[in-house]
């Protein structure tokens, strides 16, 4: 969500690039300190320096290997054989689509990386909010944006790098190390073990919530009130807190003023088509311009094709014909592949420049529906007409009784190739591919530079 100009832009890096430059200049010892222990070394001395660096947070939530694209990419081929076909020659993630992944895989260490070192610019923030003096608005929304982003990453970092909730005791399964302070000068007693799957959770929960409550309703391209009501509408489905994932996001239907577009086709192509206009059903994205950001759905999703100018990408990700026979006839949906040399790619992605949808008001109505439905409970509206509001915008005749398969199998529909598949699999403990939903295989090592380096750190089961 790089949306400065290119002034702050240059200043920022030269800033963050001072906690950096120690460590990537010692890369080549072993004694250099772990990516969770980041140190950016210029103080805050005032308001500008803690916008600058709260910019410097969405810009690392953005790089490619956190929110620009890679985290979803790796939900999405983890073990995924049933839906796609992976023919990539990069080999960190054909070994993620393979679950034969190495603890050296690129793809696990650089996800790691950027989530950390974006965790610490937003503790660099939190810690400097005394300077941010020009109204107690400003500085509530820099807190509440700060507190999304960092709670963003840690809810990441501990679907992809630990058990999920509901895989033996998540009060005891190591999670990731927390890490609430800004790093300084750091030795070998700073180092942070693993916290436990549940204490990430709460941790992610109690800033969400914070978050919630100090953001405004609207904020133009940065988070508002309702991406942390949403986002927290998620970690309580993925925890299992179903009146609380109904409430939440009840909260944003309601309330956000957001619509659910009335052709599904408007959500894509955001550059090609609406002029890099954000669709009013996303909660929350990160923006990419043709001089800013990069898309990596688009990069490993999206084939380029001479039939719809502006697109491209590598073409790694095929769908296959198994995923696509699984719509119904005249579901708009179900025409929304291309098929390029014999291949089937979805639409979605193939926008060079399109934006990275995180969260949008589609997965609202489905996590309201299967939260009430789990519980018997009505709140905002009736599991069916829910779903139906889903399957009517996708060209569908309403269900007349609904069941918890019909509510989880629009949502496979719906949110497919969006970054969901792994956590809703494993959340409803169904098998991925040929592997049972809580195989070893199915969780991302701790990068073994990590392993190396802090020795409080334990590996996950297989590596």
């Amino acid at each position: 969500m790089k949306i400065y100009n290119k002034k702050i832009n240059n200043n920022l890096i030269a800033f963050l690039m001072l906690g950096v430059i120690a460590i990537t200049g010692c890369e080549k010892r072993l004694d250099v300190s772990p990516y969770q222990s980041i140190s950016d070394t210029k103080a805050l001395l005032s308001e500008g320096d803690v916008i600058v660096t709260l910019i410097g947070s969405y810009d690392g939530a953005q790089a490619a290997t956190a929110y620009g694209g890679d985290i979803m990419v790796m939900n999405e081929l983890l073990g995924n054989t049933d839906n796609i076909s992976f023919t990539g020659t990069f080999a960190g993630l054909s070994e993620i689509a393979k679950a034969q992944i190495t603890s050296a895989n690129t793809n696990a260490s650089g996800t790691w990386t950027a989530a950390y070192n974006t965790i610490n610019r937003c503790n660099n923030v939190l810690s400097a909010l005394d300077k941010v003096t020009s109204s107690t608005d400003k500085k509530n929304s820099v807190e509440g944006e700060a507190l999304f982003i960092r709670a963003s990453m840690y809810f990441e970092l501990v679907k992809l790098y630990a058990k999920s909730v509901g895989d033996g005791d998540y009060a005891a399964n190591p999670g990731v190390p927390l890490v609430l302070k800004p790093t300084g000068n750091i030795t070998t007693t700073d180092y942070a073990a693993r916290a436990t799957v549940k204490a990430v959770y709460d941790q992610v929960i109690t800033d969400l919530t914070r978050a919630e409550s100090l953001l405004p309703a609207s904020n133009s391209k940065y988070a508002s009130k309702y991406a942390a009501a949403a986002q927290l509408s998620r970690v309580y489905l993925t925890s299992k807190n179903y009146a609380s994932a109904a409430a939440a996001a009840d909260r944003v239907i309601a309330n956000s003023g957001k619509t659910l577009n009335t052709d599904f086709s408007k959500l894509w192509f955001t550059f090609i088509n609406n002029g890099g206009v954000t669709p009013s059903e996303y909660i929350f994205s990160m923006k990419v311009t043709q001089s800013d950001g990069i898309n990596a759905l688009n990069t490993y999703f999206g084939k380029g094709t001479s039939a719809i100018a502006g697109t491209s990408g590598r073409g790694d990700c095929k769908v296959k014909a198994a995923h696509i026979a699984l719509y119904e006839t005249g579901d708009v949906r179900k025409s929304f592949f291309q098929v390029i040399s014999g291949n089937n790619y979805t639409k979605k992605h193939l926008d060079t420049y399109g934006d990275v949808p995180v969260i949008r008001l589609a997965e609202m109505y489905l996590t309201r529906a299967e939260s009430n439905f789990r519980l018997g409970t009505t709140v905002g509206a009736t599991p069916l007409a829910d779903v139906n509001a889903i399957r009517t915008r996708a060209g569908l005749a309403g269900l007349s009784v609904v069941t918890l398969d019909a509510i989880t199998k629009e949502r496979f529909l719906e949110l497919a190739f969006e970054g969901q598949y792994l956590v809703d699999a494993k959340r409803l403990q169904k098998s991925v591919g040929t592997l049972a939903w809580n195989a070893p295989a199915l969780v991302l090592p701790i990068p073994q530079r990590e392993i190396d380096v802090n020795k409080k750190l334990v590996q996950n089961t297989g590596y």
